[in-house]
């Protein structure tokens, strides 16, 4: 289910034109979150979305509202519901958001290295499967 749930929050990513980082991030927080807490199979859409938000206050200069991300979901979680798994997860994780992403470390390296178009391309294809 967890791969599921990362190529969709992939396509969400895309929709909302959001920063590389803020991928990365959100699927760190779903697997800290979910490797202490058990949930159910009808919420993991739930704790994506969340992961989504909290990694979108983060990282992006204009993050999406909290009713974009119920629209997303089809309407499936109400505002409410979002609101009280992003208080759930961040007392979980105990306001623990950052973490230093492969993303950033490929981005390092490259700008050590000069490559061409293709090898860059190559390694953030790379990266980007690491993340299922």
């Amino acid at each position: 289910m967890r791969e599921i749930l990362c190529d969709w929050l992939i396509e969400v990513h895309l929709k909302f034109k959001l920063l590389p980082e803020t991928l990365y991030l959100t699927v760190n927080l779903i697997d800290r979150f979910l490797s202490t807490t058990s949930i159910y199979r009808n919420k993991l859409q739930l704790v994506g979305v969340t992961a989504m938000l909290i990694a979108s206050k983060y990282e992006e200069i204009y993050p999406p509202i909290v009713s974009d991300f119920v629209y997303i979901t089809d309407n499936a979680y109400k505002r409410e519901e979002i609101l009280e798994m992003e208080e759930k997860m961040l007392k979980k994780l105990q306001f623990s958001i950052h973490f230093t992403s492969p993303y950033r470390f490929l981005q390092r390296f490259l700008s050590l290295k000069p490559a061409n178009e293709m090898e860059k391309n190559f390694a953030l294809f790379m990266l980007e499967g690491s993340l299922i």
